[in-house]
């Protein structure tokens, strides 16, 4: 201020009339103090996903987005008296991270009902199973969740014997981690009308024993025998569920979820949650192809301020390859004759493919085995022959593109075809899936760095509810190619791991793009919604071992914390 009373000081003898032009002449031309910030965090790591400025001392946000980037001095002059300060005392912050691709609902009712994950054994699912009958007493058909064999000392699927040991008359059904199969108990099998004599639908399949009896298990469209035994939930239940998930979620530190395969019906549910400002994440939707033609016919669809958006259509291509549904070029390996199945045959995708192209909607296709994956990427060309440019440009996205022939990695970034897969998936399959694929195969499994290297985008997810769904344990598998134990098979293709910057990418930058929000999400720029995740471990730099140990510390989605934990 002191320039401006000189000048005053001076003008004085010229006489009162000039004066006061003379100041406020002045006093325009002093720079101008910053708004004061909403939110203003500092002290700690600050990695901002941007190869052009890399990293800063401090964040300040006003009305929802980053309005300084920059040193701590810079923001400190943005502090007013209404400003909140977060010192991360040593936490490190990055963009929000976004799950591009998880189960919301599945999340939640995964908190709510029979929670199956970890089970050392068949015999411990059946114990689980019998201390929740003994706590609920339920009435109706038990539904369970998160049994894999992988293992197991039983070395073998859950069978209906294990569960009939401890509900021999209520009818159970316990799915598989993958979603992709379930086991029924003989009461479930009775009650569906499932004998030796049923035949599997198109895409399904019925496994049996030596006598020639269902075994329990049903893969992939064989499911929908017993669909008619689950209680359909009514919009209260899902609301708990989602709930529960946006709980979940927040604490792990996602600000974001690409939610796949969602019912339409949910749409509306979580648009108005959104609109009472009780959604606290960003959630992108791909709706079940079955239940698209709303969405065929409105084209995409946003609601409260972006927070609910509606722009995809998932489709399914195969099955898992844990319950050997994944359609194969060449059979199993450890199941000679067995190939794999298209749960959707080609004929029947054709139209949603056409329809979404033409009206600007994205597509993205569950696809696991190689052979699922290059009749996905057919179908793909297929429908961009009708207009190449636009194809390229159309962002579509093949999920989880597992097994890949060498020879169709080139093609998704020639098609601008995204691949969204899930790290966690390499580090719990390596214990199978070489038995499945046989050597010779492994060298387009889980292939992430060769993907990029080719020039295709790959985004990063975590298939909750059939993985954990935690980022630490998806950004250290991305890292280390390892499972939590640290161990990975030699044959595991290391060369596969991933930088940290990379991994980071996945669930940042790449995740905006992957859902036309590039220009707002994935990096922390001014101008950019102030959606942030701090973590206790910082990624960049801590031994691989301690990534899985973190917790998230904050958690920011439009400027507004919906998370805090303890550092």
């Amino acid at each position: 201020m002191r320039p401006i009373f000189a000048t005053a000081a001076a003008l004085a003898l010229l006489g009162p009339a000039l004066i006061a032009p003379a100041l406020a002449s002045a006093a325009s031309a002093a720079p101008k103090a910053p708004p004061a910030a909403d939110l203003v965090i500092w002290g700690g790591p600050i990695y901002t996903a941007d190869d052009a400025h890399p990293t800063a001392q401090a964040v300040a946000v006003v009305k929802g987005r980053i309005a300084y980037l920059g040193a701590r001095a810079g923001a400190a002059a943005r502090v007013g008296p209404k400003t909140q300060v977060v010192d991360l005392k040593g936490a490190a912050l990055f963009p929000g991270f976004t799950d591009s691709h998880a189960h919301l609902r599945g999340i939640g009712e995964r908190e709510l009902t029979l929670n199956l994950e970890g089970a050392a054994s068949a015999k411990e699912a059946s114990e689980r199973l019998a201390r929740h009958l003994a706590e609920r007493k339920p009435t109706g058909t038990v539904i369970g969740r998160g049994w894999i064999e992988t293992g197991w000392p039983e070395h073998r699927f859950l069978e209906k014997g294990d569960l009939d040991a401890v509900a021999p008359d209520i009818p159970v059904l316990m799915v598989r981690a993958d979603g992709h199969a379930l086991t029924a108990n003989s009461a479930a099998l009775k009650a569906a009308g499932i004998d030796a004599a049923t035949v599997a639908p198109p895409g399904g399949q019925i496994l049996k024993g030596p006598d020639g009896q269902p075994t329990g298990m049903l893969v992939d469209n064989a499911m929908g025998l017993v669909a008619k035994l689950r209680h359909p939930p009514t919009p209260e239940e899902k609301l708990e569920a989602y709930r529960a998930a946006f709980r979940v979620e927040t604490a792990y530190g996602w600000t974001g979820v690409h939610n796949m395969s969602v019912d339409w019906a949910d749409v509306g549910l979580l648009e108005d949650l959104a609109t009472k400002g009780e959604a606290p994440l960003r959630v992108y939707n791909a709706v079940d192809a079955i239940q698209s033609g709303p969405l065929l016919d409105g084209g995409p669809r946003s609601a409260a301020d972006g927070r609910i958006t509606t722009r995809d259509i998932k489709l399914y291509m195969d099955g898992a390859l844990g319950s050997r549904g994944a359609a194969l070029f060449e059979d199993y390996a450890d199941k000679p004759g067995l190939k794999g199945t298209f749960v959707t045959p080609p004929e029947v995708m054709r139209p949603y493919l056409a329809k979404a192209f033409a009206r600007g909607l994205q597509i993205s296709t569950h696809a696991i085995g190689d052979r699922g994956n290059a009749q996905a990427l057919d179908l793909y060309e297929e429908a961009f022959k009708a207009d190449p440019a636009k194809g390229r440009k159309a962002r579509w996205r093949i999920e989880h593109a597992q097994i890949l022939r060498p020879a169709d990695i080139p093609r998704f970034a020639r098609d601008g075809v995204i691949a969204s897969m899930q790290p966690s998936h390499a580090i719990g399959d390596l214990h199978f899936a070489p038995a499945r694929l046989g050597e010779a195969r492994l060298d387009g499994a889980y292939a992430w760095k060769s993907l990029l290297r080719s020039g295709a985008v790959v985004v990063g997810g975590s298939d909750a509810p059939v993985e954990r769904g935690s980022p630490f344990i998806e950004f250290y598998a991305a890292v280390a190619r390892k499972d939590l134990k640290g161990f990975s098979a030699p044959d595991w293709r290391p060369q596969e791991r991933l930088s940290r910057m990379q991994a980071l990418k996945l669930f940042t930058s790449s995740a905006a793009y992957a859902r036309f929000a590039e220009k707002d999400l994935g990096t922390i720029a001014v101008g950019k919604r102030a959606d942030l995740s701090a973590f206790s471990v910082d990624l960049m730099k801590a031994p691989e071992a301690e990534i899985p140990k973190g917790h998230a510390v904050l958690t920011v989605v439009d400027g507004q914390i919906v998370f805090r934990g303890k550092n």
